[in-house]
Parts: C-alpha cells; structure tokens; sequence
C-alpha cells in the first residue's frame, strides 16, 4: 500500500444531488462542531475523513490543522475535531483535529 492515498470516490446519498448533500452537509456541521470519523484518504497536505452520522459527508484535516504531537493520522484512524470552515468548490467541511486523550479529543 502507498503511504499516500485519496479518497476512492466522492459518498452518494441515495435520493439526494450532490448540491443537495452538500446543503444538508452544511446544516449539519455547523461552524464550531464536533465531529468524529475514520480517515479514508491520506496526503502530504492532510486527511480526509468520512464524517460519522452525516451522510455524504467529507471532511479535511489540513496539516496546519492537525496537532504536531498528533502526526499524519494513518487509514482507517477514528479522529475528532472541530467545524473552522467549507470549501464550497470540492464541498469538504474543514477541520481541526483534536489530540486524542485531551479534555477536547
């Protein structure tokens, strides 16, 4: 396995467009919002996660917004975090990820 993998295809939700995915998406993770997930792509720049109990749902981790101490979650790491933006083009919910075992992970 490569050391560095996207994510294999963009979440469907049945019945839904994916602009329609992406409103939802957004009325769910408000800015500020704690979010859990698996990390189901991995680059130099960051992960991506698979956000829990949103349907649809991809989040970004920017390597500024993941904790020194933390490293480059591997695939398939469950990681917590916070709502600090949208990417409206890509439809990604950015995020700052929290150290696990912290009063915030």
């Amino acid at each position: 396995m490569d050391e560095y993998t996207m994510p294999t295809r963009r979440p469907n939700v049945p019945g839904q467009s994916p602009e329609e995915t992406w409103a939802a998406t957004v009325a769910a993770l408000p800015l500020g919002a704690a979010i859990a997930g698996e990390v189901i792509g991995r680059q130099p720049f960051g992960v991506f996660i698979r956000v829990d109990g949103v349907p649809g749902a991809v989040a970004l981790a920017g390597i500024l917004a993941i904790p020194e101490v933390m490293g480059l979650p591997v695939l398939g790491a469950y990681v917590r975090g916070e709502v600090i933006a949208y990417t409206e083009h890509n439809h990604q919910v950015r995020v700052q990820l929290y150290v696990p075992g912290t009063s915030l992970g």
